[in-house]
């Protein structure tokens, strides 16, 4: 089901028009319907922190209840811009989620995202709510991390650097931002024991 195609008449709208009580209104011809309202679960965190660990160790634990996807899998040429905030990426994500949702199961979207970038699209208005669990490191392990990766991924040391000012800047603001992002330490944790506490913190938020 694509929520911005109007079930009636068929026409498309740029950006969802949602009423209260989760209902959509077609901008055309003004046909309302319900839909699934759910929250989006986001795990976050600067590259290396084990977010695509995670999503590997979760997805076939937690598919009878939600759906764990891995957000780079969309990062392709056509959906990338020049801005910082890549609303193009961004928008297409929160679309496809809203869309699974409307099959009962909520979507675990792990990813590098920050509040802002989900927060002041026009899609935001398709989820009840979006939750972030944000995996932070050392920043000593998190460049080693980063240095050890394959070289395809063109890890270079300015990169590095720029990664390690990223993570220092989420340390200091997560629990500032609208709405704050939980963080969770994954210095020198198995890989395993991050999953636990990942799969943890889903539990007490699943609707």
């Amino acid at each position: 089901m694509n929520l911005l195609i109007c079930e009636r008449c068929g026409e498309r709208a740029d950006r969802p028009q949602v009423e209260p009580e989760a209902v959509i209104r077609c901008v055309h011809c003004g046909h309302r319907w319900p839909f699934l309202r759910l929250p989006l679960f986001c795990v976050t965190g600067p590259s290396g922190t084990g977010k695509s660990t995670v999503q590997r160790l979760l997805a076939t634990e937690l598919a009878d209840r939600f759906v764990v996807l891995e957000q780079d899998v969309l990062w392709v040429a056509g959906l990338r811009d020049d801005g910082a905030e890549h609303r193009p990426f961004r928008s297409t994500w929160l679309r496809m989620a809203a869309m699974i949702h409307q099959s009962r199961r909520p979507v675990v979207l792990c990813g590098t995202v920050v509040p802002p970038e989900f927060e002041q699209l026009p899609e935001r208005a398709l989820f009840e709510r979006i939750d972030y669990l944000c995996l932070t490191c050392d920043a000593d392990v998190l460049a080693k991390r980063l240095r050890d990766r394959p070289r395809w991924r063109e890890w270079d040391e300015p990169r590095i650097a720029e990664t390690l000012e990223f993570a220092a800047w989420i340390d200091a603001n997560a629990a500032t931002m609208d709405p704050p992002m939980t963080l969770l330490d994954t210095t020198d944790v198995p890989a395993e024991t991050t999953a636990r506490a990942v799969r943890d913190w889903l539990a007490e938020r699943r609707p």
